[in-house]
């Protein structure tokens, strides 16, 4: 039986066994799926010992995404770009390759949610790994990005990287005061600890959508504040989870799977 694994701190919250449990039912294979708290210090050396014992596979969470960019020996083009890597997969050779499936599992989910065209206009709101990792997709399918960020700098940093490959610009968050967005999608860990970004509540209309990044058993901090200035058409990061999975299981197994059920699965439990 083929051995997988979820490495994080923290990480007894992850859906990541389920998720892969499901996928695996579905395409009629058997496998083991772990979560492993890795502390701080000894992330790599978990890692390698995980591989170096039959691992075949591993998800890589919170707080080690840029570290396991480090760490592999190999990188997929979307991994090289976004300089994280939330999956890795032994080779043949006993080599490690590392991909970053962020991004596409974003998009599967806007495009579900028909909350995005190839010409949207997108306000994204925070500049960190989250963000790195969303752009390539979105400005590969012809997207329209603005960045903001409370820490200007870390915009510029981005729109230079991906200015090359589509439209994107950075502008102030001070300077972001009016509806002129099809999607505002929140990036920031801000939700975590029950807070909101700090943007103008003037950039919401009924017109717009809104995506946090972010999930929970109830609505988000940003989706509930967005609610209260207008906006309707609201969703949360649970569709983004299942659709990284997938493109991960994907790069394991070589077959996409269903994502809908397993999604829906998971909406029952966390609303429960």
């Amino acid at each position: 039986m083929e051995m997988f694994a979820v490495f994080g701190n923290p990480i007894e919250h992850s859906k990541s066994p389920l998720i892969h449990q499901m996928f695996a039912e579905q395409i009629g294979v058997s496998l083991e799926y772990q979560k492993i708290l890795s502390p701080i210090d000894s992330f790599e050396q978990n890692v390698v010992n995980f591989f170096s014992q039959g691992g075949k596979g591993a998800n890589i969470t919170l707080p080690f995404k840029e570290r396991a960019y480090q760490l592999v020996s190999e990188l997929t083009d979307r991994a090289q770009i976004c300089g994280a890597v939330n999956t890795i997969m032994k080779l043949d050779d006993h080599r490690l390759l590392g991909d970053n499936t962020d991004g596409m599992g974003l998009l599967l989910d806007l495009q579900r949610l028909e909350f995005i065209h190839s010409n949207s206009k997108i306000l994204i709101i925070g500049a960190g790994g989250a963000t790195r990792g969303a752009l390539l997709p979105l400005l590969e399918y012809g997207c329209h990005i603005t960045l903001t960020n409370r820490t200007f700098s870390k915009v510029e940093r981005l729109v230079e990287q991906f200015s090359g490959i589509g439209h994107i610009q950075g502008r102030e968050i001070c300077q972001i005061a009016s509806a002129e967005f099809d999607l505002i999608i929140n990036a920031t860990s801000s939700g975590v600890n029950g807070e909101i970004p700090e943007i103008s509540p003037d950039i919401f209309s009924s017109e717009v959508a809104c995506y946090d990044m972010f999930y929970q058993n109830t609505l988000t901090p940003f989706l509930s504040f967005a609610g209260e200035h207008k906006t309707k058409i609201v969703a949360d990061g649970l569709g983004m989870l299942v659709g990284q999975a997938a493109f991960a299981f994907k790069l394991w197994h070589g077959i996409l799977p269903e994502i809908a059920p397993v999604l829906s699965i998971l909406q029952r439990e966390l609303r429960i």
